[in-house]
């Protein structure tokens, strides 16, 4: 079955300046583009560091007479993986866009820490800590791969050091061997691995990652799961994932919320979300049923 992505209305269309998996580069900025040669015998695990707390109170957005969501609320610490599901048009994508400042809310407020950050410039969110990916590659088609990832060092004003710190990463995608190649020379599969590269070493506090898993054979799938991994106890993040690949939701995901026609349908353990009748009419019986 070919699942329909939720089309991003006219003013949610990522503007010039998008920095690789959910960056921006303001005006302004000078990045490098060298990087270190990296040798996978220098790998070291990065020191596990505190998070941030997302909060997301009484979010709502309308497109002018147009309901996408109504009064959504709930709260990620540092550790968290909360997963966030529902049918094709039920305003996944347009919350993740919301929360990082791609769209202004029409009600309801974004907290990182306290900090009100509603409202504000994607640039700024993200300089904040809150990193977004996107369903499809973003990366800077005709640099290397170790270009784009020099660039999102120098975006975080980092150094070597967060070089090492995402080399695990590199070397878990199977990355290192391509790292003078072209981008968008790459298979599929390690260009969205080089997108959640790209995200980490922006030093996210929280990522927002929007269908981490589409287009990626099965056996490329548990990587995400390394990449998420890596992100709550290398980086301390707390993670906000939507997705369409239940099987990556029940594992990763200790709690999820469910999306249905503008409002919050249930939330909870997946085991016990899962088995609502309710969210098995609204979301995963149509999805077996057209998969059938």
């Amino acid at each position: 079955m070919t699942r329909s992505r939720e089309p991003l209305p006219r003013e949610a269309a990522r503007t010039e300046g998008s920095f690789g998996e959910g960056f921006v580069m303001p005006p302004g900025d000078v990045l490098g583009v060298m990087g270190p040669r990296f040798d996978r015998r220098e790998l070291v695990v990065g020191t596990a560091k505190s998070g941030t707390r997302l909060e997301v109170a009484g979010i709502c957005k309308r497109f002018g007479g147009l309901h996408v969501f109504n009064d959504v609320s709930f709260s990620i610490s540092p550790g968290d993986v909360l997963g966030v599901i529902g049918p094709n048009g039920a305003g996944k994508t347009t919350l993740i866009n919301v929360i990082c400042g791609m769209l202004p809310p029409t009600a309801g407020r974004v907290l990182l820490d306290g900090r009100d950050m509603t409202g504000k410039p994607l640039h700024a969110v993200s300089r904040a800590g809150i990193v977004r990916s996107f369903q499809q590659t973003n990366t800077f088609r005709t640099a290397t791969a170790r270009e784009n990832i020099s660039r999102a060092v120098r975006f975080s004003n980092g150094g070597e050091s967060l070089w090492q710190t995402i080399a695990p990463l590199i070397d878990e995608f199977d990355l290192a061997a391509h790292l003078d190649e072209q981008s968008d020379k790459l298979p599929y599969g390690l260009q969205k691995m080089l997108g959640l590269v790209l995200a980490c070493a922006v030093r996210p506090k929280v990522l927002l990652l929007d269908e981490p898993a589409a287009g990626l054979e099965r056996r490329e799938r548990l990587r995400v799961d390394a990449f998420v991994r890596h992100a709550v106890t290398e980086l301390g993040c707390g993670v906000l994932i939507v997705e369409h690949d239940m099987e990556l939701v029940r594992r990763l995901c200790p709690k999820i919320l469910v999306l249905d026609s503008g409002r919050v349908l249930a939330e909870g353990a997946p085991a016990e979300v899962l088995s609502r009748k309710d969210v098995i009419d609204a979301y995963l019986g149509t999805m077996e049923g057209a998969e059938a």
